[in-house]
């Protein structure tokens, strides 16, 4: 859009400023820029939409403090969040780039998992009162769980293929010895190689784009992990398969990842603040491995063309930021599945393309940790019901921010508290890129 526009202006026309558009570090601070006001300025009048179709949130009565004022807030406010992440990365994103595909397109799937969620529930609503009836919520009245389960699993077979079979995602390695000599096991040269060379610290180094199911192993130090090395065990010629076991995992930890976004989502501010926070670490992986300089220096793996992505994170943090104006307590709009689904599903691939997925645990600790109280508890209690006759629970009450509610924490404070912790957890995690 807009980067092409300027481009085309800078190499035709010598417009000044237009060569502005070749910076990437400046498309970055304008796509913050932007989101941040798509959500707090046109933010405002979407929440007025909604509240004009009468799109409120009905509140379950289970004895938590202050859920009566909550009644009738307009819901599905993840629209504001999607808006303001996919209209700066439109314009001034290559769209060219596999991985900005890659993440609109998730961005707009889970999106509208979560619209038709929330959309069937709001209509489940409206027909009870037409009847006159007392609506009680129910999670039947959104899409099925195995229709958003089966949802988020055609999108993550989607992510696994592209990114395991695309020809556009290569990371370089260092020739060391020979292009052909040094590949690991499956391992092979990208298709369009080219020895490229680079000096870095004064000393002229070659690098050769590889294709190759790795990803970074935290506090290790030799932090490259082959996904081949999961079934070579079976026999020679087994690591042709790995597709198969490399799929499997992003299917699991994108739809539990965007699971644990939608639990968290239960408190004002919690899940958006909690998901900036996580972009922002994201973010920095994003730009380290995108650039050949700081990669070295780092000692991670430089992947090509992964630099452009940085404008969509930019926009995602802001979009999460911005969000926040209306969402902090006291929340004048919730996010809905529309927007919590989307997020957590977004944290998740772009783990995955930055082949940081096995640090998850630590700086989506907070997703984990909801997703956690609620098979804990739903477990212990089937459990303990099967064995004594009377279940009984570990938690006042699950997910985990319910409990600290139960316990009498005021909710602002239990999200402050949960963003402390998320702040925590990013910076052990940007650890790992000095201490192996």
């Amino acid at each position: 859009m807009l980067y092409y526009l300027f481009n085309w202006l800078n190499k035709e026309f010598h417009v000044p400023g237009a060569g502005l558009f070749q910076f990437l570090t400046f498309r970055i601070a304008m796509a913050v820029i932007l989101s941040l006001v798509i959500a707090t300025v046109y933010g405002k009048r979407i929440i007025l939409f909604l509240k004009r179709k009468q799109i409120g949130e009905t509140v379950r009565e289970l004895g938590l403090q202050g859920e009566t004022q909550k009644k009738g807030t307009p819901t599905m406010g993840g629209i504001i969040i999607l808006l303001s992440i996919l209209i700066p990365t439109l314009l001034f994103a290559n769209l060219d780039k596999v991985y900005i595909r890659l993440m609109v397109l998730c961005t707009v799937w889970l999106g509208l998992i979560g619209f038709f969620d929330d959309l069937f529930k709001i209509r489940a609503r409206k027909a009870a009162q037409a009847k006159g009836e007392a609506y009680k919520k129910k999670d039947s009245d959104g899409l099925a769980g195995v229709s958003k389960i089966i949802g988020q699993i055609g999108l993550s077979i989607i992510i696994g293929v592209t990114l395991y079979f695309s020809n556009a995602v290569t990371v370089e390695r260092e020739i060391i010895t020979s292009p052909a000599a040094q590949l690991q096991r499956g391992e092979r040269l990208a298709k369009d190689t080219n020895v490229v060379v680079r000096e870095l610290n004064g000393i002229q180094k070659k690098f050769i784009k590889v294709k190759t199911p790795i990803t970074t192993i935290p506090f290790v130090k030799n932090h490259e992990f082959n996904y081949a090395r999961l079934i070579t065990w079976i026999g020679t010629g087994a690591e042709k398969y790995t597709w198969v076991v490399y799929i499997l995992i992003v299917m699991f930890i994108v739809t539990a990842v965007s699971n644990g976004a939608n639990l968290t989502d239960g408190l004002d501010g919690l899940a958006a603040g909690v998901s900036a926070i996580m972009g922002v670490g994201i973010g920095v992986f994003v730009y380290i491995s995108g650039n050949y300089i700081f990669a070295d220096y780092f000692n991670v793996m430089y992947i090509p063309n992964l630099g452009e992505l940085s404008i969509f994170v930019g926009a995602f943090v802001g979009a999460c930021i911005g969000f926040l104006w209306y969402n902090a307590y006291p929340a004048q709009v919730f996010m809905g599945d529309t927007g919590s689904l989307a997020l957590g599903g977004i944290i998740a691939s772009l783990a995955f393309i930055v082949r940081k997925e096995l640090l998850i645990p630590i700086f989506c600790a907070v997703f984990l940790v909801e997703n956690l109280s609620v098979i804990l508890q739903v477990s212990y209690f089937k459990y303990t019901k099967k064995k004594y006759g009377e279940g009984r629970r570990i938690f006042l009450m699950s997910p985990l921010h319910h409990h600290y509610q139960k316990k009498g924490f005021h909710e602002s404070k239990i999200a402050v508290r949960f963003w402390i912790i998320t702040i925590i957890c990013l910076v052990l995690s940007m650890v790992t890129l000095k201490i192996r």
